[in-house]
C-alpha cells in the first residue's frame, strides 16, 4: 500500500465516522429537540405503543428461522425452543420468563439433540 491508497482510506474512515456522527445526532435531535417539548398525537402514541412489543420478534425471527450454527438450513431444535418460549409468553404474560425459558430451552434442546 503507497502513502497517498492509505491517506485516502483514513479519509474516507473519518468521513464515514464523522457522516454517522451527525446523522445520528440529527435524528436524535429531531425527536428530543424539536418534538420533544409537544405533546404527540394521540394517533402516533397508538401506533409508538407496538415499537418495543415488535423489536424483539424481528431480531428472534431471523435466528430462528435461518439458524447461524446449521449454516441457513431450518433446524427443528430452533423451532422447539421457539414455540416453547411463544407458549410460555403466551400464558404466562411475562417477559423475562419467555427469555429465560427459550435461552434455557435452546441450550438444553442444543445439548441433548445438537
Amino acid at each position: 500500500m503507497t502513502g497517498t491508497e492509505m491517506a485516502f482510506d483514513r479519509t474516507t474512515l473519518w468521513l464515514v465516522i464523522i457522516g454517522l456522527a451527525v446523522g445520528s445526532y440529527a435524528l436524535r435531535f429531531a425527536f428530543i429537540g424539536l418534538v420533544g417539548n409537544r405533546a404527540m398525537p394521540a394517533w402516533l402514541m397508538r401506533h409508538l405503543r407496538y415499537t418495543a412489543v415488535a423489536i424483539i420478534p424481528a431480531l428472534v425471527a431471523p435466528l430462528v428461522v435461518w439458524p447461524a450454527p446449521t449454516d441457513g438450513a431450518p433446524s427443528l431444535i430452533h423451532f422447539a425452543a421457539a414455540a416453547l418460549t411463544f407458549a410460555v409468553a403466551v400464558f404466562s404474560k411475562n417477559v423475562l420468563l419467555a427469555m429465560v425459558t427459550g435461552a434455557c430451552s435452546l441450550w438444553t434442546l442444543m445439548y441433548l439433540f445438537g
